[in-house]
């Protein structure tokens, strides 16, 4: 019998002395990034007192806006309450900045997330309604100067035009939203035709550590049909000539703004351009259509500037929650119906996110178990089938490679080892990873929460930094992405020996292929949630430890080798239907191809 490929039990025992290391590794960097923030914490706390004292003589609600603009009469008027504290500028009276209190964005210098989180500040976000008069030209409202009048949490911006009216009536309300009636008399006098046109251009600002990641998630979304139906955009341009837009958002990776007309959006169009680098991801140009009644705009609309938080986007009814993105059909449900609830479960008993992520790690593989243990009692029967499978290629090594395949078939049908039982296991693990690839980086539960070294859990740690910048990996390297590559490494070595190599030229050496695998997926971690990273980490040690007990505890390959020469001696189990299929497949193409030999003409 061949000699088995696996580990043996000194294999064994550096893994474990190799397991321990890692973790000291671990706790080292830990201990090692504790200590720099600290003395980060001190800095900043030294720095928040020297702001409060030179802020201290600053107005609180009404302030200048942009000294470039030759008036004075540019003022921003303050709305708070506990979520929003919203500015609004009198020059186009619009909203200037948008600030969500309960959020914090992330700070480069502290590496952490302690900036103000400001959807709107800095004339990164300019809106407002473009008409076109009666002699052909067109005035925008976002270059009118209105006069504010506030009432507690409302303010009543109003600007003439050649005699006309503009009212702008915001009202902030709870749960993220602020009214936005818009009034007009005596616009019908100037106006020539029936529509408006509602332009906004927007420059979306990181507040995530990891740029090319929220650069990714940062995008249009847009609901029609009544809310029932939704799309996005995130590379190119947006087109929905014919669709009513019901609400258009731009959302990022944990926050979105949503503008919703009462009678919707038509004939829209808009552009996105990526922003390589600086403060800045994204540029968004959005121009939409509004019906004016009588030649008057009268219409309410409704602003939300929100986290993309699932519970309280389905509060709204509107058809809120697709802006999460969960992934389509089966991996969306994946995601809202099991990894989201056990993570709020196992998230209720108050125990840290990173052992949140080892628990949900387990109870998927106590599910998968079943499968899993057949998958690795087929490897190890595959390990001692191995000298058989040798032998048919050595006997069929100059025939043709179909009536190799037959009789390498045969053989697996004799000894009773069905090999697409093998393929299940790895079939489950496809939606799995798709649907986790799509929680980790947009789970706002997770969002800031920090574990060993990672100090965000959505984000990659970067711990280990690089002095230069290397194409997909970037700067730095993740301490998880490279664990996960080393288990990954380790399980390819301990499932490689079951591996056929091809014995036809031109054919690609599979091994070689699976070592290779974990090195790009190092690519792709690096840079990816570091929730991720951890949750693959342990699955793979568990299956490292899950093939070790198999073989050392519950699989007896010398059993498995006698039962495999008893089911030689015993007529062949009947072939699955699959099977059947193949070996008539195959026969025919034989068929096929003698015929068509004896029908080429010999060369004389």
């Amino acid at each position: 019998m061949q000699q088995n490929n696996g580990l043996d039990k000194n294999q064994l025992i550096s893994f474990a002395l190799f397991s321990l290391i890692l973790i000291g590794v671990m706790f080292y960097f830990q201990n090692k990034q504790a200590k720099e923030q600290e003395l980060k914490q001190a800095e900043n706390k030294t720095q928040v007192v020297n702001k409060t004292a030179n802020n201290a003589a600053k107005p609180a609600l009404v302030t200048n806006l942009n000294d470039s603009v030759n008036t004075t009469s540019i003022q921003q008027i303050e709305l708070k309450n506990k979520e929003l504290t919203l500015g609004i500028s009198t020059l186009g009276g619009q909203l200037s900045t948008v600030e969500l209190n309960e959020f914090k964005a992330y700070n480069k210098v502290s590496d952490v997330n302690d900036k103000k989180l400001l959807l709107f500040d800095k004339n990164n976000s300019s809106y407002g309604f473009q008409f076109k008069d009666k002699t052909g030209k067109t005035f925008n409202t976002k270059d009118l100067v209105f006069s504010p009048t506030q009432n507690g949490n409302s303010v009543t911006m109003q600007a003439n035009v050649n005699g006309a009216v503009i009212q702008f009536i915001y009202t902030l309300l709870d749960k993220y939203t602020v009214d936005f009636n818009v009034k007009t008399q005596g616009l019908a006098q100037l106006v020539s035709d029936s529509k408006a046109e509602f332009v906004w251009d927007f420059t979306a600002r990181q507040q995530e550590k990891g740029r090319s990641q929220e650069q990714t998630h940062t995008e249009f979304n847009y609901a029609f049909d009544n809310y029932s139906s939704f799309d996005y955009d995130g590379r190119t341009t947006m087109e929905e000539p014919k669709e009513t837009l019901n609400w258009l958002a731009i959302k990022q990776q944990f926050f979105s703004m949503v503008i919703e007309p009462q009678s919707g959006f038509k004939n829209s169009h808009g552009n996105q351009d990526m922003i390589e680098e600086g403060e800045f991801l994204k540029k968004f140009n959005y121009n939409g259509q509004i019906d004016l009644v009588n030649n008057e705009l009268n219409q309410d609309f409704k602003w939300y500037f929100m986290p993309l938080d699932l519970p309280l986007l389905k509060s709204y009814d509107k058809n809120f929650d697709e802006l999460l993105p969960l992934g389509w059909s089966f991996i969306g449900t994946l995601n809202r119906w099991f990894f989201i609830p056990m993570f709020n479960l196992i998230s209720s008993w108050g125990i840290a996110a990173g052992w949140v992520i080892f628990l949900m790690t387990i109870i998927v593989k106590i599910i998968l178990s079943p499968v899993m243990f057949k998958q690795h009692k087929l490897s190890a029967m595959m390990r001692v089938i191995r000298p058989e499978i040798d032998e048919v290629n050595a006997k069929y090594k100059n025939a043709d490679a179909m009536k190799k395949q037959q009789e390498t078939m045969a053989v697996y049908r004799k000894a009773g080892v069905n090999q697409m039982a093998g393929c299940l296991p790895g079939l489950l693990q496809v939606p799995i990873f798709y649907a986790l690839f799509r929680f980790f980086p947009n789970m706002i539960d997770l969002r800031g929460k920090s574990f060993w070294f990672a100090k965000d859990l959505t984000a990659y740690d970067d711990v280990i930094k690089l002095p230069f910048h290397i194409p997909f990996l970037q700067d730095h390297l993740s301490i998880f992405a490279i664990a996960c590559t080393i288990v990954i490494l380790i399980y390819t070595v301990m499932t490689a020996g079951n591996i056929q190599q091809p014995t036809q030229e031109g054919m690609p050496n599979m091994k070689v292929i699976m070592y290779i695998f974990p090195i790009t997926f190092l690519f792709f971690l690096n840079t990816s949630a570091s929730g991720l990273s951890w949750y693959y980490f342990v699955s793979n040690a568990i299956n490292i430890l899950i093939i070790l007990v198999i073989k050392y505890w519950i699989l007896d390959e010398k059993k498995i080798h006698a039962q495999i020469q008893a089911n030689k001696q015993k007529e062949p189990k009947k072939e699955g239907k699959f099977q059947k299929r193949m070996r008539e497949m195959m026969e025919k193409a034989q068929e096929q191809q003698k015929a068509q030999q004896q029908q080429t003409p010999k060369k004389k």
